[in-house]
């Protein structure tokens, strides 16, 4: 497909995620296409541990744009000497997943945005959305910025605001692609043309997201079930919420939180019931009304299903 750019910039696009894919692909729609996009080296993935190329890399090449996927930024000579040829303006940066080193920033004549998934300075680092989510927030956003050679550290060009409810992580991230799209849409031209002052961020009100591990979805249930419920809904893609029951795993796809405190008084934690049809494990504090669940190597099945077939293996 042609490289439609009607804007005349010379931009160079960072990505690997999905989130990183739709903004890509808003660009395009908006007729901001890149000249390049960068994007991470293939990763093995699934049971057969078979390369998949990036969310990134399949939306460019979806829009026939040039993709580059290098192994390492740091003495790479070779690529770098490309990117100063292409002489960019900018950069746009969405979940590039990699920190750009200064001699890449230095660059482009307006500089390198980032496109963020949280109110900065809420929530630096790699997993902003499952943050929010986990620590219970009520709102969360977007930041447009600017960046430097610190982590999520760069002066702010642009926010917007989003009430997180009851979100899962899928619903959250979609809601926030819309409203990022929108916004990098509105404030990449007013950058261009000089049209807006950077505000710095406070760096004093800084708190951090941390890289989430497959053993982070490991469940305490001496942790309250509202935590525990958040857990499922921050973790729905990866990396699951999953307790073992004799060397089985069980992944809790779905739940509630279960406030019956008489009921309740007669269990002990970590103990699973059912009570009106309902499949129901006490926690450190109140209980959590399981859903939806999926054993090892099987399907998903509600709660109660799950209950009538698996009692006795609890």
């Amino acid at each position: 497909m042609k490289n439609d750019n009607k804007n005349n910039y010379k931009i160079i696009f960072w990505g690997t995620s999905y989130f990183g894919a739709k903004i890509l692909e808003s660009l395009v729609f908006a007729g901001f296409s890149p000249i390049l996009v960068v994007t991470t080296p293939e990763s093995k993935k699934g049971r057969g541990l078979q390369k998949s190329p990036s969310e990134v890399k399949k939306m460019a090449k979806k829009w026939g744009l040039e993709v580059i996927e290098p192994i390492k930024l740091k003495e790479n000579e070779e690529f770098l000497s490309y990117i100063k040829q292409l002489n960019p303006d900018v950069f746009i940066i969405a979940s590039y997943g990699k920190i750009i080193p200064a001699e890449y920033l230095i660059i482009s004549s307006k500089g390198a945005i980032n496109v963020h998934p949280s109110l900065l300075p809420k929530w630096r680092g790699p997993s902003p959305i499952q943050t929010a989510i986990l620590n219970g927030d009520k709102k969360t956003g977007v930041t447009i910025m600017l960046v430097d050679e610190k982590m999520d550290h760069g002066a702010i060009l642009n926010k917007a605001e989003l009430e997180i409810k009851n979100s899962n992580f899928k619903k959250l991230e979609e809601n926030l692609i819309e409203i990022a799209s929108q916004l990098l849409i509105e404030t990449l031209p007013q950058w261009l043309r000089g049209k807006i002052k950077p505000i710095p961020q406070n760096h004093k009100k800084a708190t951090y997201s941390k890289i989430i591990k497959k053993e982070d979805g490991l469940i305490d249930f001496k942790k309250s079930a509202e935590v525990i419920e958040r857990k499922i809904r921050a973790f729905e893609v990866w990396p699951n919420v999953y307790f073992q029951r004799k060397e089985k795993i069980y992944k809790i796809l779905e739940a509630d939180v279960f406030k019956n405190k008489k009921i309740l008084a007669e269990k002990k934690v970590g103990e699973f019931f059912c009570f009106d049809k309902k499949l129901i494990v006490k926690c450190g504090k109140e209980g959590l009304i399981i859903k939806k669940i999926q054993p090892e190597n099987k399907k998903p099945m509600d709660g109660y299903s799950f209950w009538c077939g698996y009692q006795n293996k609890l």
